[in-house]
């Protein structure tokens, strides 16, 4: 039996990756943040100095030895932060730092100096430019490339981490579900193969004990040579499983019956069996009837075990919500499942008894879904009163 406490240390450890994600996320945005501040007041302070050194070339003597200092060293050396300089009515004197292309028209080139305008405006207030009281330039300016590269970098980066996390998922999911596939098969084909031998050895003791004599008329001969049968039949599932199972149109009722048939003969006879159908007899559904017949023994069976072989299983046909489907409810009086077990349930090493795998439900959900394309699932279920599996199928 595998612990189930296996399953609740992969959900905590699971949490714990993502809650370390979460925090490396949160840290790079956080700290490219800080950056951003830092640079944006740098470039701030760049812009003061550039509008600063403007005003005082424009207010200067025209003979000044600090023109070609500032012209040189604060104006020019501007060559990241764009700025636009206009006159009061917003006509466009000058422009630095922008991708305007050269071979294009005036009136273009005023469009696109006027729309750069009203983003500079959107981001910042314009540093205003005052000659001797007479008139004003405005200096507009926007971030650098720079800062709004790396203003948008952490999201790019966690955008690019979530995706390859994404990829990684998958990735081991399907890896660790194709690892699962070849332990199931290989599972499967070993259980048969070890159960031929002795099969074998009891058909002929069957034959043998049909043909004596001394046995004719002996009930106990039929019921071994069911059993033997029977045996077959579960070499036969056993085998089936990691190939591909033929599925064909069998009428559904008829099937479950008599896997309950073969049912009410070994289990308590204070566990009461009982089969209907919302749809005529001759309903068919695509199965495969070895196999189906095994998912509806292991549901009944776990159903047994959760009455302590008392109470009631009652398997109906009814219509699905799925278009194109029938399910099939199978319903107990047994316990009940919790709700936040009845996923749990299905997992391969789950079980609540003191000896058992806890495979059966996992195989059944199994032979469901991967080899029938339908659903298996806990439709209901009330602790002290009992649990509703849902079997759906293709008609």
């Amino acid at each position: 039996m595998i612990p189930t406490s296996i399953y609740s240390k992969r959900s905590r450890l699971k949490l714990l990756i993502i809650g370390i994600a979460l925090a490396i996320g949160a840290a790079t945005v956080i700290y490219t943040n800080l950056l951003v501040a830092k640079l944006s007041e740098r470039e701030q302070q760049l812009i003061d100095l550039y509008g600063k050194g403007l005003r005082y070339m424009i207010n200067a003597e025209i003979d000044s030895d600090n023109l070609v200092f500032i012209q040189e060293e604060i104006i020019d050396a501007n060559r990241s932060v764009p700025v636009i300089q206009t006159d009061e009515k917003e006509n466009v004197i000058a422009y630095k730092n922008l991708n305007i292309p050269e071979k294009i028209s005036e009136k273009r080139k005023k469009a696109l100096l006027k729309r750069e305008i009203a983003k500079m405006k959107a981001q910042h207030k314009p540093i205003v430019v005052a000659y001797q009281q007479e008139f004003k330039n405005y200096i507009f300016y926007k971030d650098s490339e720079l800062l709004t590269q790396l203003r948008y970098y952490p999201y790019v980066q966690l955008t690019v981490i979530a995706c390859l996390s994404v990829i990684a998922y998958y990735a081991f999911s399907y890896s660790r579900k194709a690892e699962q596939n070849r332990v199931w098969v290989g599972l499967a084909k070993e259980t048969a193969h070890q159960l031929g031998t002795p099969l074998s050895s009891l058909m002929a003791w069957y034959e043998y004990l049909k043909s004596s004599p001394r046995f004719e008329n002996e009930p106990i001969v039929d019921e071994l040579g069911k059993d033997v049968r029977r045996l077959e039949i579960i070499t036969e599932r056993f085998s089936n499983i990691g190939s591909v199972p033929v599925l064909k149109d069998e009428p559904l009722l008829r099937v479950v019956e008599n896997a309950i048939g073969y049912l009410r003969n070994r289990v308590s006879s204070k566990v009461a069996f009982a089969v209907e159908s919302d749809f005529p007899p001759e309903t068919t559904a695509k199965v495969n009837i070895p196999l189906f017949e095994w998912v509806i023994e292991n549901i009944c069976k776990n159903a047994v075990d959760a009455m302590e072989g008392k109470g009631s299983i009652t398997l109906r046909l009814v219509k699905s919500n799925t278009k194109g489907a029938i399910a099939l409810d199978i319903q107990d009086t047994g316990k009940g499942i919790p709700k936040t077990k009845q996923e749990e349930v299905f997992l391969p090493g789950y079980t609540t008894k003191k000896r058992g795998w806890g495979l059966g439900l996992a195989l059944a959900r199994r032979i469901i879904e991967n080899y029938h394309q339908g659903r298996l699932y806990v439709k209901s279920s009330e602790v002290g009163k009992g649990t509703t599996f849902r079997v759906v199928l293709n008609k």
